[in-house]
């Protein structure tokens, strides 16, 4: 008997910050790397044989909880990776939704109709995602393999393997991060023994760490994000510094972060590299999710002026940032959150496919 257990990647920068990443790699967040641990003690007392994942940053460091105590090699192959959203990727969903609002619904309920610049059709990544798996298959015989791949693809294949069409693909279930979903092969097929199972999430030992603070889910689409228009918005920018007491930066990088047409946020980057000057939410849109996306534009500021290190001065709110990775700093009175990736996860032999 051939066994596969294909696994989604644990939550990436993407996920939490409410951006499109299709192929662009990613980090783990500080929640994915629990998750990571997890997945590592559900299959801590079973045997696999070979493990498998996309070259993308983020499924190769969620294959680390298999191939790593196991002493495994990992193969990557690119025919893994998830669907490429051509001229969506890196943009916010909030914006995609503002400004595509038939391709995102299309994206979400359609994907037979979804079509953008760029983009990679629906059925072409499930063409590519079922051959890579039926090779991987073919190749392990009588074997069992782990293979990692993204929450799109690994999607659109269970729905083939289970007799959905493209058409009908709403109609199926969204797995989490590092959901797990067993395959096998039988008379020469590949059938679906179960899907998108996270028991090793409901542990006591994971829930522990859960943080009561609101993530947004797959489907919201969250802020969009545009610079500060100082002639039309200095009300709004005097109010975020009354109230947070953190010092402007004049020509520090300054983005507001919209709900629809509303604004409900404010971030502006300072003129150190990497620092965070002044990070605001409205009060009435607290509690909802979007603070984190502040960080998200951060992190994205910070990596295009070559960055590695994200830092604050949290004042009252230390809380909400050490939620999200930032620890103290060299810096006195400064949390601070590392952005590089680690090498291990970069510098792999080139991918077999």
């Amino acid at each position: 008997m051939t066994t596969i257990y294909l696994i989604r990647h644990a939550e990436a920068e993407g996920n939490l910050y409410r951006i499109a990443q299709g192929q662009y790699n990613s980090l783990l967040t500080d929640r994915g790397a629990r998750q990571v641990a997890a997945l590592e003690q559900r299959f801590a007392d079973i045997h696999v044989d070979a493990v498998y994942s996309s070259d993308l940053y983020r499924t190769c460091a969620t294959a680390a909880a298999i191939y790593k105590p196991k002493g495994l090699e990992l193969h990557r192959r690119t025919d893994l990776r998830e669907i490429c959203v051509g001229v969506w990727e890196q943009r916010t969903w909030g914006d995609i939704a503002r400004a595509d609002p038939e391709q995102m619904e299309n994206f979400s309920l359609h994907p037979e109709r979804w079509k953008v610049a760029g983009g990679e059709a629906p059925a072409a990544v499930l063409r590519r995602v079922r051959a890579a798996v039926e090779d991987i298959a073919r190749k392990n015989e009588g074997r069992t393999v782990a293979v990692f791949s993204h929450g799109y693809a690994i999607r659109l294949l269970l729905a083939f393997l289970q007799g959905y069409t493209l058409e009908q693909l709403d109609a199926t279930p969204v797995g989490d991060n590092t959901a797990v979903s067993k395959l096998e092969v039988r008379d020469g097929k590949l059938e679906v023994v179960f899907r998108d199972d996270n028991s090793h999430l409901r542990t006591p030992e994971y829930l522990a760490g859960e943080s009561k603070g609101k993530r947004a889910n797959g489907l919201e689409p969250g802020l969009r994000f545009l610079p500060l228009c100082p002639a039309e918005q200095a009300a709004f920018l005097d109010r975020c510094v009354r109230e947070t007491g953190m010092t402007v930066q004049p020509d520090g990088p300054t983005l507001v972060g919209y709900l629809g047409e509303e604004p409900v946020g404010l971030l502006q980057m300072g003129t150190e590299q990497g620092r965070i000057a002044l990070a605001y939410i409205q009060p009435e849109y607290r509690g909802r999710g979007f603070g984190v996306q502040l960080i998200g534009q951060a992190v994205r500021l910070t990596r295009e002026t070559g960055g590695e290190t994200v830092l604050v001065r949290p004042g009252d709110s230390a809380a909400f940032w050490s939620r999200y990775g930032f620890r103290p700093g060299t810096q006195a009175d400064t949390l601070e959150k590392g952005i590089g990736f680690d090498p291990a996860y970069l510098a792999l032999p080139p991918a077999e496919v």
